[in-house]
């Protein structure tokens, strides 16, 4: 072992925060039971034996997209025979199977419709929240709200005010993929950059509207690229404050543009529990890391409880975007309950905001 790789563990051990470089190499030279038991260390010290789970359900109200991420296999354009976009009867049922599911809340993403202006979203949150008043509404990731400003011709701090006062209630942290302009030029171009990312959820938190952060990695990323993303989000909570979560997933390419036009080596779940692991480490100012079963699996992702992460996410009763390329797992609570108990923790439902269930009144799970 080097003198670096030894004193950057020391650095861990003793709670001091580590630079980039630091975590570039403990990627390089550290071991993965080393990471897994530092991270892991980490995670309980903050959280204790309990391991969230949520039930709701990922709503995609609309389908149609005027970009063409790389990526993505679910957009779909105005005129093609199977674009839809959800009607409130549809919404409704929807909602009502969640509710008798046991589900708190709806985590709601679409597409960048080219005729929904501010008015249209304000409706329909405001029907959600008057026609199921118990739900927690958490919707409309930094691209959908920089695509909403656009063509509605609000600033971010605007168009997040009025979507709150409609019924949002916080934002999740998709559309961030990699943190990395070069990056986001491929995969993502016309959507928000690195910068608006950051600037829209941090304006989001100073309006009061919580968000998570998310890494989607193992596609053309190098590791240089993801630890700059790391660092990008570390520096935004240092800022904010209002990211109550940091949740990695792996690229799945089935169907999409950009595994038939790039040489795109899948990540492993040796490497998932790595850079899951130095996403702890790293991240010294987030609470919760969640691990991702939709992309790896239940095992793998009661075998990374011990690498970093202290929650397994949503039950995913409704998943359309992650599944249309190539992630077709299913899981209820059974199971991630089961998953939990096998690593030796202790499962708790929890509500959007990861607040346990038995610890806040009724009216706010």
């Amino acid at each position: 072992m080097t003198d670096s790789l030894q004193n950057t563990y020391d650095k861990i051990r003793g709670r001091q925060r580590i630079s980039r470089e630091e975590a570039s190499l403990l990627y390089e030279e550290a071991d993965l039971l080393t990471l897994g038991m530092l991270a892991n260390e980490i995670a309980r010290e903050k959280n204790g034996e309990d391991v969230g789970f949520i039930i709701d359900r990922n709503i995609n109200y609309t389908n149609v997209c005027a970009l063409s991420c790389t990526f993505c296999n679910f957009y779909r354009k105005k005129e093609d025979d199977d674009s839809y976009t959800l009607s409130f009867e549809e919404l409704d049922q929807k909602i009502e199977e969640t509710i008798a599911a046991g589900g708190t809340g709806i985590l709601m993403q679409g597409g960048h419709h080219p005729d929904y202006k501010l008015p249209w979203y304000e409706e329909f949150f405001r029907h959600i929240r008057t026609s199921f008043p118990q739900l927690q509404i958490h919707a409309l990731s930094p691209p959908e709200i920089k695509h909403i400003s656009n063509i509605s011709r609000t600033s971010f701090a605007e168009t997040l005010r009025h979507l709150k006062e409609a019924g949002l209630m916080s934002i999740p942290g998709g559309g961030a993929e990699i943190l990395v302009d070069r990056v986001r030029q491929k995969l993502s171009r016309g959507k928000v950059n690195a910068a608006e990312w950051l600037e829209i959820s941090e304006t989001a938190h100073r309006a009061g509207l919580p968000s998570s952060a998310t890494m989607m990695f193992g596609h053309i990323e190098t590791v240089a690229e993801r630890l700059e993303h790391l660092e990008k989000v570390r520096a935004s909570q240092d800022r904010s404050g209002g990211y109550f979560s940091f949740i990695p997933w792996t690229f799945q390419g089935e169907g999409t543009e950009l595994a038939t036009t790039d040489a795109i080596q899948p990540v492993g779940s040796h490497e998932y529990l790595r850079m899951l692991a130095l996403a702890r480490l790293f991240l010294d100012n987030f609470k919760n890391i969640q691990a991702s079963w939709l992309t790896q699996g239940v095992k793998v992702a009661s075998v990374a409880l011990h690498f970093g992460a202290n929650d397994l996410g949503s039950v995913m009763i409704e998943e359309n975007v992650i599944s249309q390329a190539g992630a077709h797992r299913r899981a209820n609570a059974a199971a991630l309950q089961q998953a939990i108990r096998q690593a030796g923790l202790q499962p708790r439902q929890r509500n959007t905001c990861y607040q346990f269930l038995d610890e806040v009144p009724a009216t706010a799970a």
